[in-house]
Formats: structure tokens, sequence, C-alpha cells
């Protein structure tokens, strides 16, 4: 007999220069392996967009980066959805011939994968992407024209859309020694901080679905390129894996409302943040949201050896060891992501982790 899935969170967050997740896609083979593991497994667009690579399972819950934080602090709910209705925003800021490029990625996602996509729109005016770097070293970023970003995807949630792709002009003059190092597998995804700081915005400002795709022209070949840099090489655009996350992407729903209207009468499931059993991170980026929202609630912490430039780890927050036992908090550290998938499955399986291990201690009888 088949175990019932046990929801979990997979969070490596994006421009931290993960060793795992700190390129487009690479994330992907460790996603499909615990999706397996769990039976649901809930991640973000960060984890699963290999450029013009994707892989769609119906496991996997495909959650913007906002949206999951909100999920994890219970303030969202989740309702897996057959398909959504996928608008597209682009910026008018996209010269003639990359906005063809995407519109060809558009028309063959609709011929060839059936995903159903419409509206589409462009802003008014270019929005004016500025990239950044926070005191950290992580990649972050600014939108000069946030107001025109958030008129075209009210214009597109008015007009039918469910979910949102959204592809802008990023600049191509990358300062030269970053990207260099990003490509040779040794350096922070530049561009990847603000991409966040667009779907963020929609998604707080729309609840609806959103993923988002930079518009550049591609570089000159490499061949000394990382392979987990390649995916980016490939093709003419990002949209592709977009459009196929997005299409099952399921529904926002926040707790205020009615949710028996929300779920328009289908009676599909709705997943809320009490049925998650696990929630994985990298053992340096544990002062995000969601991380913090499941430690409050005693949510597993199944905490992963998975190298980026932060270093906010168990000690950080003060869970070392020692207080672990005495709060009798659910944490486990692991070497890979091969290890974690162990964990999820024991839990998943109702047994007991000190089971599994050897030697295995005595019971004692406190007294």
């Amino acid at each position: 007999m088949t175990s019932s899935p046990l929801p979990s969170l997979l969070v490596i967050p994006t421009g931290i220069g993960c060793e795992i997740g700190g390129y487009a896609g690479d994330a992907i083979p460790f996603a499909r392996l615990l999706a397996a593991a769990s039976g649901c497994l809930i991640t973000h667009p960060n984890v699963m967009n290999g450029a013009s690579l994707f892989w769609d399972d119906k496991r996997i819950q495909y959650v913007e980066g906002f949206a999951l934080d909100q999920f994890a602090c219970g303030e969202l709910m989740l309702s897996p959805v057959r398909k959504q209705k996928v608008g597209v925003l682009f910026d008018a800021g996209l010269e003639e011939e990359l906005h063809q490029r995407h519109i060809h990625v558009v028309d063959a996602c609709r011929a060839t994968l059936g995903i159903d996509i419409g509206p589409v729109v462009a802003t008014e005016s270019p929005l004016e992407m500025r990239f950044k770097t926070s005191s950290s070293g992580a990649s972050t970023g600014e939108i000069i024209n946030p107001r025109l970003l958030v008129k075209a995807g009210e214009r597109l949630k008015d007009e039918g859309a469910t979910a949102i792709a959204v592809v802008t002009r990023f600049p191509d003059d990358i300062e030269s020694n970053s990207l260099e190092a990003y490509r040779k597998g040794r350096g922070v995804d530049v561009i990847a901080g603000a991409e966040a700081l667009i779907s963020h915005l929609l998604v707080r400002h729309l609840c609806l679905p959103c993923a988002h795709a930079p518009a550049m022209f591609p570089l000159p070949i490499d061949e000394c390129l990382d392979p987990r840099a390649a995916a980016e090489e490939i093709g003419y655009t990002f949209l592709s894996s977009v459009l196929v996350g997005l299409s099952r992407a399921p529904n926002l729903i926040p707790k205020s409302d009615d949710i028996e209207k929300m779920n328009l009468g289908l009676n599909l499931p709705l997943i809320g943040v009490e049925q998650v059993g696990a929630i994985i991170a990298p053992q340096g980026a544990l002062g995000g949201e969601a991380v913090l929202a499941c430690i409050a609630r005693r949510i597993p912490l199944i905490v992963v050896a998975n190298s980026g430039i932060l270093s906010v780890g168990l000690d950080a927050l003060g869970l070392s060891s020692d207080l672990q036992l005495k709060k009798n908090m659910p944490i486990f550290s692991v070497k890979n992501y091969l290890e974690a998938a162990s964990i999820v499955l024991a839990l998943r399986e109702g047994l007991s982790i000190d089971s599994l291990m050897r030697p295995i201690k005595k019971v004692t009888v406190s007294k």
C-alpha cells in the first residue's frame, strides 16, 4: 500500500550562489527526487526554471517565492488545478528581434505543448531594470517604473488571465568579471535578485501565480562553460520553462477569503501549511520567512549542505545541537539531497528516524 503524500517545502533562495540551485534549473533533478519521496513537493521557480529546459511533474507544486513565504506563514492556501490560463506581460523595452523570439515561444508552447496562453499585453513604456548587489553579496535590483508593471498585470487579470508570465528587458552590460565567474561556476547569478522583485510585486498585488523570464541577447560561445550554466546558453529565451511551470501552478487562496467560493465549487483539494510534513533548505540560508515560519510551527527542518554566500545557519538561529535536544526540535542536518530524500521518505512512512540510526540508543526511564 502506497503511503499518502507528505507535502514538503523545498526552498533554495535565489541570487545567493548556492552550489545546487544557483543556476537555471540545476536543482530540478533534486526536486524530482524529493517529489518522488514526498508525493507532493512545493517549491518555487528558482528551483524549476531551466531556461529552455523544463520538467513537468504533477507531484510538484510551482509556487512563486513571495507566495511560498505567505503559504508557510499561514496566510495563503494552495489549490491544485488542472490548468491555468497564462497571460503574458511583455516589457515595452524589448527590441523587435527579442520581442519576436518570445512571441515564437508563446506560439510554440500553444501549438506543441497545448498550454492555454493569453491574453498577451505590453507595458505602456519600458520598465527599465537595474542590477544591484546587497551588503551580503546577494544579487538584487531595482524596477524604475514599477507602476507600469502593476498596471499591465491588472489588465491581464481583468481580461481573464489566471497566471502571469513576465518578460522584461534586462541590461546586457553585466559586469564582466561577475558574469565570467558565474559562467565558470564560481559566482552569484547577478540577475536573479532583480527577477524576484518583479514576481514578488505582482503576486503581492494580484494574488495570482507569477514567474519571470529575462530578455537578453545571447552571449558568445564559451567552450569552458560550467555544465550548470549550460541551460541558459542553448536557446534565445528563458520563457518556455516559465510557461510550463505556470500552466499548472496552484491557485493562491488567501485564508481571509471564502474558501468554498474561491474553490469554485469544484471540490479540489486545498493544501495548507498545517499539512506540511517537512521543509528542506540550504544550511547557510535559514533566515528566510518560510524557514522561520516552519520552525515556529515545529515542522521538521532538513538542513542540507548546499553552500552559498550566506551563513545564516542553526547556530545563528540559536538552534545548536544541544539546544535541539533540550527542546526536542525536529531538525535534521544532512550532507546532500540524497540524504534529505531519505529523511522525507521516512517521515512519510511514519518511521522513527532514531530507529534507523546505529548504534541505537537504549530507552531510559525518567525519574
